[in-house]
């Protein structure tokens, strides 16, 4: 192991020159990005833990995964609690559209709460 460390001098300090490992790319989502948001602003010092020591692409990554697999378990459940149907949407359309729409917007608070936010 290596331990030759370069510094690049800024004004009247030397600071060292770091880089992190590479990385495998992994897909982050919608929910990954949110989950990233909320950690940089109410959570710095896990957001900074987690970036320094590489887990922070697969922590995104596999919240994002949970946070999907959630919200369409949910819209699905909701959809059919309400008895919203592929009839429903046939006979009014904008009908199904709204009560669509309320059910999207109610899974995506109990994700945000359940998961993003925590």
């Amino acid at each position: 192991m290596s331990t030759d460390i370069t510094y690049t001098r800024q004004g009247d300090y030397y600071l060292p020159n770091l880089e992190l490992p590479e990385q495998e790319p992994r897909e982050i989502g919608i929910w990954g990005q949110r989950r990233r948001r909320y950690l940089r602003e109410h959570h710095k010092i896990l957001y900074y833990n987690l970036l320094t020591s590489c887990k922070l692409v697969d922590h995104l990554a596999d919240i994002n995964i949970e946070a999907t697999e959630m919200y369409d378990r949910l819209v699905r459940q909701l959809a059919e609690q309400e008895g919203i149907t592929e009839q429903l949407k046939a006979e009014s359309q904008m009908l199904w559209i709204k009560r669509m729409n309320n059910i999207r917007n109610r899974a995506t608070e109990i994700v945000n709460d359940e998961i993003i936010h925590q």
